[in-house]
């Protein structure tokens, strides 16, 4: 390798972000932050351009920019600010840069993340609302690139991990019977149904498992995460829904299992830290230490399985029922459950009403099918509109 791979990690503040920037500074022969970008949280990017150094930061507002930039320039740094989408997407599909980890949560992620896979470059996405929301159109770009998608989520990184190199010919040509894809059943799943109701937000953050931002721990708790995974699965592995399986796994430790028609199931098992993935990802198809501590089993003393209850996670079954219907339901799905969250998060409606925002979307709004990006940025649009109307008429 004559030079460090240059990375751009876009959501670099978020827990994803600064796992990625954990692995890269452990090999600084081999990888190089080249752009960092956040959405608000300057004084943590400030941090990072100071311990990384990279050549370009990104900052949502140019209001921001401008006071990053006078900041950087006092530190004698010589990083420059770039602002909002068009400076993600510069970042993501910049000439020199060579991976992008597209860690930006949420619809907000998918223009750059778009970006980065037509500039035929290394993709790590973590953003798995970006293939919820444009999945056909997302994978056509990637066919018609020479980019290389590798999967960030633990779940997924696991079952490609399990899969055998070929799995593109078809999940059925290669053998494959079922994707099993786990599940911790997040900090509710013993939690009586009836009290549901009246769980706060710093509850439903308190993940038993995972270190991980507000929103995911939320989609976490109401399992709408696992939802958007089976959908992100269905994209990635060409799997119609009904063949893969979610299943409740509470230890965290086997991540995902790829069950094959000869009776044999391949799991791919770990410490639940991120820096695994994101390691495999960034050296694949090597191998290189991510800093996570070995497995021992011995410790774990047993793993538990079952399966979800959906009167619990009704977020589940509608997530099952766009990825059946396709079209532009995933894409509202998604942005419903945007939207129904962050109202959660700011105390304006109770953990069950999530689902209920989310299911009245979908009722009122139809699938239709996806012809361009147009498409689907209109369902995302209309989508918000429904679930702000369901707020405003609750007298939230």
């Amino acid at each position: 390798m004559n030079r460090p791979l240059q990375v751009t990690v876009l959501g670099a503040t978020g827990s994803i972000g600064l796992s990625t920037l954990d692995v890269v500074a452990r090999h600084p022969q081999h990888y190089q932050a080249f752009a960092l970008t956040a959405f608000s949280r300057i004084a943590e990017l400030r941090a990072l351009c100071q311990r990384h150094t990279p050549r370009y930061a990104v900052v949502a507002d140019a209001e921001q920019a401008r006071a990053l930039q006078a900041q950087l320039l006092a530190d004698g740094l010589q990083t420059r600010v770039l602002v909002g989408e068009g400076g993600l997407s510069e970042v993501a599909a910049h000439p020199e840069v060579d991976v992008v980890m597209a860690a930006i949560v949420g619809a907000a992620g998918l223009r750059p993340t778009l970006s980065a896979v037509q500039a035929d470059k290394r993709v790590l996405l973590a953003n798995k609302e970006a293939l919820v929301m444009s999945g056909a159109l997302f994978m056509q770009a990637l066919r018609d690139s020479a980019a290389v998608l590798l999967p960030i989520d633990s779940e997924h990184n696991a079952i490609f991990q399990c899969l055998p190199g070929n799995y593109s010919n078809g999940l059925t040509k290669v053998g494959v019977r079922r994707i099993l894809l786990t599940a911790s059943g997040g900090p509710f799943r013993e939690l009586p149904v009836e009290r549901l109701a009246a769980v706060t937000p710093e509850q439903a953050c308190a993940h038993p498992n995972w270190s991980m931002g507000r929103k995911i721990s939320v989609d976490s708790a109401s399992m709408m995460n696992k939802g958007l995974e089976l959908i992100e699965a269905c994209w990635l592995f060409d799997a119609r829904p009904d063949q893969v399986e979610v299943v409740v796994h509470p230890q965290s430790v086997i991540h995902s299992m790829v069950d094959y028609i000869d009776g044999s199931v391949l799991a791919q098992l770990g410490n639940p830290d991120m820096r695994t993935p994101i390691a495999h990802a960034l050296a694949w198809p090597e191998r290189i230490d991510s800093g996570v501590s070995p497995l021992d089993l011995l410790q774990i003393g047993q793993l538990e399985f079952r399966a979800p209850d959906e009167q619990r996670f009704p977020c589940l079954r509608l997530a099952r029922q766009a990825a059946e219907q396709c079209g532009t339901a995933p894409a509202m799905l998604n942005a419903a459950n945007e939207i129904a969250v962050e109202a959660f998060l700011q105390g304006r409606i109770r953990f069950t009403e999530i689902a209920s925002i989310i299911e009245s979307v979908l009722e009122r709004q139809a699938s239709v099918a996806v012809r361009c990006l147009e498409d689907v940025l209109a369902a995302d649009e209309q989508a918000r509109r429904l679930a702000m109307g369901w707020l405003d008429g609750h007298g939230c």
